[in-house]
């Protein structure tokens, strides 16, 4: 590592799952002092997640830039924290018709969200966990007490039953699977409006901010990672990313665990 490399870095983008957090459900300390002295580096740092932006992960968000843009939602939520600003766009109010009669009939778990709330009908010790994992009280309700439109959807499925739903017709739609550390029994299909992801989220984060996407990293180890990954000039990969993330990254370091996070953010900060 070199001091040339560290200086063409301006913008970091960190992913939660896998990446942030690891196998305890916490940050470890020495991340926050890392992402600390990128902060005094002058580099902008962004949370850049499948969780909503409340709970545990606008916590996160909030230490790491007070006052910036963060990506929650797999992109469909682009938000300034202090601001309250957002660039979200909303699913089509059909497709989430469509996705709740289909969680009806099945019996699967659906979560709906918008900005600010989720909800979810089902009461299972799956989606109970869920709420644990992001920091919010568990209450089923039905999906019409939602209130507002949703810009996001999301299938909680055993990863033995992945393959059904990911084979269902989802028109006008985005899908891309996700796993957490804290819940590794599970598989997260997130669903958004059609050409969202955390890509396109990254590039409307890098305009607000005037920073070329050649300037940015991306910091990642899930599929739905894959998005931005391809389009900031340095990719980083953690030791344990999944298959696709690894294919996509010009450097990987250590497991999440073992704080793989750090090594990352010294790339940007030559710390």
């Amino acid at each position: 590592m070199t001091r040339y490399y560290a200086s063409m870095i301006d913008l970091v983008c960190i992913d939660v799952d896998g990446t942030l957090v690891g196998s305890s459900g916490d940050v470890l300390p020495d991340v926050w002092d890392a992402a600390a002295r990128a902060r005094a580096a002058g580099v902008r740092r962004v949370l850049c997640s499948g969780r909503p932006g409340f709970g545990k992960a606008r916590t996160f968000a909030e230490r790491l830039d007070p006052d910036g843009w963060h990506v929650f939602q797999n992109g469909a939520s682009v938000v300034h924290v202090r601001t309250g600003e957002s660039r979200s766009r909303g699913l089509p109010a059909g497709s989430v018709s469509a996705l709740v009669r289909r969680a009806r009939e099945t019996g699967r778990v659906l979560e709906l969200y918008t900005d600010a709330a989720y909800v979810v009908e089902r009461d299972t010790d799956r989606a109970r966990r869920h709420a644990a994992l992001l920091g919010v009280p568990f209450l089923a309700r039905p999906f019409e007490a939602l209130g507002a439109a949703a810009v996001r959807a999301q299938w909680l499925v055993a990863h033995e039953e992945v393959r059904e739903p990911l084979d269902e017709p989802h028109d006008g739609l985005t899908l891309a699977t996700s796993v957490s550390p804290v819940m590794p029994d599970t598989t997260f299909i997130n669903i958004t409006a059609a050409g969202i992801d955390k890509g396109v989220a990254v590039r409307a984060v890098a305009e607000a901010y005037g920073v070329p996407l050649a300037r940015a990293m991306f910091v990642g180890d899930g599929q739905n990672d894959v998005s931005a990954m391809r389009v900031v000039g340095h990719a980083v990969a953690m030791g344990n990313a999944e298959p696709e993330a690894l294919a996509v990254a010009g450097r990987v370091v250590g497991h999440v665990d073992a704080g793989g996070l750090i090594e990352a953010l010294a790339l940007a900060t030559d710390a």
